[in-house]
């Protein structure tokens, strides 16, 4: 990745780095700097994750102490999701791998876990996970209950599935989804008022609401996050069982009841709710947003597809404000490029990247980035680093699939956040759902070039602004395309791409 002109990042990289923050939250233009956060974030993937270990966890492999904060393990409501989400984009695949043998390791413990607590088929996991296989509720029935976190992990596997259409990885991750499918077909109960299917008892994520009393409660019933979460899965998991052509009745079922989980609701202030109802908030800048799941790293909500959910998101996330905790702060800066403003995006980088200090331990939800370019949680806290260079690529480029089946399109939007700080520069090799590769090059705020080379020969849908071309590929195909998205190289006999 290399964002602003060559000449400049040279300049620029011959400052020490926490000069360079400085300057970059004083409002100095370094593109650069943005592409070294990118690079860290990568390489500190490949230094915590490696094949036949375990996953990066809160603190990737970087803990100097013997008691470490949050005892160094993985927190399943966002933060070991977090560390993974730049693994498949930025073409690091293959260090997806403890994750996914974390995620199996967690069914024998989490069947127990089903049973016992829940009088459920298959397996869940709640937030606090552990090499020694914790799954059961832990500590504060505040967090520590929150029940959708194994739905969260097998995002991970559908997800990776469609980066890479791996058949025999399906087969080996079918079961697992399956397994955590199943539990919730067990657990959901029909909410009172419109007979929805909902979870329960869970919480949203770490926040809570005011009741008429003024009481300050966390534990509820379906919050959308959960909903957004299980039908995602369920969604998921039917469609791999159509792949793999196993377990009809199950589809059958698991179709019936994704339609009648409560869905995402709009409130009377214009944001996404949060709960069931339209309750206070108790701390209405609340670092979670997990209500907009669906948002990113869901695919539920979209402005083209949906736009009133996400005009209702944009409200969501004006009404939580800018400030965080470091994984809070990347998880907004993604959820704006998923929005398509680059520039509310690159406001949120800058204080994403801002100059953590000791003083920074004092402010207990105040995020940042130390001298060392680790993320400020505080202490420190290494799924800022990962969100924020998967936001980075968000900001580059983003892509779907409407459907896993053979032959349906892939989208790729290139450069859907690019902001005005960033009016040129080039990356290559990032990885589309659909499997494909794209090398983007950039001029005066646009595009200039791309690369699209098809690893499956999926059709796909190339958009540029209000520009678009669709390519039918065959594997192995390499697309160059202009400012315009006009073909003008393929690299074997595919048929011909056809205007829209």
């Amino acid at each position: 990745l290399q964002l602003g002109s060559v000449a400049g990042e040279e300049a620029s990289s011959r400052r020490p780095t926490p000069q360079r923050l400085e300057a970059f939250a004083s409002g100095e233009t370094d593109p650069g700097l943005a592409a070294l956060y990118f690079d860290f974030g990568r390489y500190l993937l490949i230094s915590s994750s490696r094949p036949g270990g375990l996953p990066a966890n809160l603190q990737g492999i970087w803990a100097e102490e013997i008691q470490t904060p949050w005892n160094g393990d993985w927190h399943l409501n966002i933060n070991a999701q977090m560390n993974y989400w730049p693994a498949d984009v930025a073409n690091l695949s293959e260090l997806h791998g403890p994750l996914f043998a974390l995620i199996e390791s967690l069914q024998e413990p989490g069947g127990r876990t089903a049973r016992q607590y829940y009088g459920a088929r298959g397996w869940v996991a709640h937030l606090l996970a552990n090499p020694w296989g914790f799954t059961s509720p832990g500590e504060s029935a505040s967090w520590g209950s929150t029940v959708s976190c194994s739905a969260w992990l097998c995002q991970h596997l559908w997800d990776h599935y469609l980066f890479t259409e791996d058949r025999a990885f399906l087969e080996r991750a079918y079961p697992v989804m399956k397994g955590s499918a199943l539990f919730y077909l067990d657990m959901l109960i029909e909410e009172p008022e419109h007979g929805w299917l909902v979870t329960a008892p869970s919480n949203s994520p770490e926040n809570a609401f005011l009741t008429p009393a003024g009481t300050e409660v966390h534990v509820c019933m379906g919050p959308t996050a959960d909903q957004q979460l299980l039908r995602y899965l369920f969604g998921a998991t039917a469609e791999a069982s159509r792949i793999l052509g196993v377990d009809e009745t199950l589809r059958t079922e698991l179709e019936e009841k994704r339609a009648r989980l409560a869905p995402t609701r709009i409130g009377s202030d214009g944001r996404i709710m949060e709960w069931l109802e339209e309750y206070p908030e108790a701390d209405p800048h609340h670092r979670h947003v997990a209500h907009l799941w669906g948002l990113y790293p869901g695919d539920e909500i979209h402005p083209r597809t949906t736009p009133e959910l996400a005009a209702a998101a944009r409200e969501s996330l004006e009404g939580r404000g800018d400030a965080g905790t470091g994984w809070s702060l990347a998880f907004k800066l993604a959820m704006w490029a998923r929005l398509g403003d680059g520039e509310r995006a690159h406001r949120l980088l800058r204080l994403h990247l801002k100059p953590a200090t000791l003083e920074t331990l004092n402010e207990r939800w105040s995020g940042g980035t130390y001298p060392n370019l680790f993320d400020a949680h505080p202490p420190f806290q290494i799924d800022g680093n990962f969100g924020g260079a998967a936001a980075i690529a968000e900001m580059l480029l983003q892509s779907r699939v409407t459907s896993a089946a053979p032959g349906a399109e892939a989208e790729i939007d290139l450069l859907p956040a690019l902001p005005a700080d960033w009016p040129e520069g080039a990356v290559r090799g990032l990885r589309t759902r659909g499997g494909f590769e794209v090398d983007v090059r950039w001029e005066k705020g646009t595009l200039a070039e791309a690369v699209v080379r098809s690893r499956l020969g999926r059709p796909c849908l190339v958009r540029h602004g209000a520009r678009d071309v669709e390519l039918r590929t065959r594997t192995g195909d390499v697309f160059v395309l202009d400012a315009q998205l006009r073909p003008s190289r393929r690299a074997s006999s595919a048929p011909p791409s056809t205007r829209r």
